[in-house]
């Protein structure tokens, strides 16, 4: 059976405040993409991958991280969409032979091969399974004014994180069928599939320092994760 990787590297950072995107901010010396892309590259369990990142990037990504560091596996750098869900989609129709997806954020460098080992496990058992925590915190649900409706058991509330892994033929029709309703309030992948797919979405743990780049701060952990990985 065939994996794809479809890693997304199209996001502005407008929380990050830095003129250059948080996928291509170094980390210890590298881009912060090289990361993950590295981890798919090196996976016996991923046979292909494709970056998604914007129009103005894609000769940046081939010429300064896909051909320097040698990555093989990568099939195709796509431009992507104006949403992330754009984006997925646009990694979508670029998949070729593809049995199961994996899709990921770019921003998140420290996924790991054994997350996608057991990613890919129950996605063979069930079509369709997203990566995520146990949350920490309570959490409070509000109204449209910001006060409290109710608040959910925490040990039913997941921090969700990527890859979220699926059918190809699954999630490729759903976001088909989403596509034509206008993907209005989607967020995520595994929404696509609870909303217009036909199969339930299994939780999987990840980690917590799967963490995404998103502010400043993110980068000195990023920084202090990166030296605790190195010294194992």
């Amino acid at each position: 059976m065939n994996c794809t990787a479809i890693v997304l590297a199209a996001g502005q950072g407008k929380r990050m405040k830095s003129k250059i995107q948080k996928q291509f901010l170094l980390l210890k010396g590298k881009p912060v993409l090289f990361y993950s892309i590295s981890c798919f590259e090196k996976s016996s369990e991923i046979d292909d991958i494709i970056i998604v990142t914007g129009a103005e990037s894609v000769e940046y990504v081939k010429r300064e991280i896909v051909e320097p560091f040698g990555f093989q596996k990568v099939k195709a750098v796509v431009t992507g969409g104006k949403e992330r869900y754009d984006s997925v989609y646009e990694g979508l129709k670029a998949c070729q032979n593809c049995d199961y997806v994996f899709i990921h954020d770019g921003a998140r460098p420290f996924v790991t091969e054994e997350m996608i080992e057991r990613g890919k496990k129950a996605v063979i058992a069930g079509g369709a399974c997203v990566l995520g925590v146990p949350s920490k915190d309570t959490v409070k649900i509000t109204d449209e004014e910001g006060f409290v409706e109710s608040t959910p058991k925490r040990a039913r509330v997941w921090n969700i994180q990527t890859p979220q892994i699926f059918s190809y033929t699954e999630i490729y029709s759903a976001y088909q069928k989403a596509k034509q309703e206008g993907m209005q309030g989607i967020t995520d992948d595994a929404m696509v599939m609870e909303q217009y797919g036909s199969l339930k979405v299994k939780l999987e743990e990840g980690a917590y320092d799967n963490i995404k780049i998103t502010t400043p701060e993110d980068i000195l952990l990023a920084e202090q994760i990166l030296e605790t990985l190195e010294e194992e």
